[in-house]
């Protein structure tokens, strides 16, 4: 499910943005910035301060992740059911050792959240349909232009 490509996406994004749905089915979405791949289906994201996203999930777990390059303006949705994995569970260490590592002293994880993922698609601006003449590399020059910065 989760292909080279998927996960060098995952790999180069700097934040994810989950999207849960509470008891009423009022949406939220929220940015996460420590996240990783785990196996061949599996999401984990750090809940830092995620209490809407941690709440949502208990009463709704099915879940929405999106990742964008916002240059290359192209990404990924997944979709599929989360669950949570409480600090004091004993496999939350081992589980959550590469989210660990990547807080390092700097955050305190509350949770993990685990999305065991069913769907996955390929998120494309419009501009890709409108102008399919224009190539990943126009897009990306583009996106420089409008956001005003320069490429590294």
């Amino acid at each position: 499910m989760l292909t080279d490509a998927i996960r060098t996406s995952i790999a180069d994004s700097v934040l994810c943005w989950l999207a849960t749905v509470d008891a009423d089915g009022q949406p939220n979405v929220s940015p996460k910035e420590i996240f990783c791949v785990h196996g061949t289906d599996t999401l984990l994201i750090a809940d830092i301060a995620s209490p809407v996203s941690v709440r949502n999930i208990l009463v709704n777990p099915k879940v929405c992740v999106s990742f964008v390059d916002v240059f290359r303006q192209h990404g990924w949705k997944l979709s599929g059911s989360a669950c949570l994995i409480e600090r004091t569970d004993p496999v939350f260490s081992v589980t959550g050792a590469e989210l660990l590592a990547m807080a390092g002293s700097d955050f305190i994880i509350r949770h993990l959240i685990c999305v065991k993922l069913t769907k996955v698609s390929r998120i494309q601006a419009p501009s890709y349909l409108v102008f399919p003449e224009r190539t990943e590399q126009d897009q990306i020059r583009r996106a420089h232009q409008t956001y005003k910065v320069r490429p590294a």
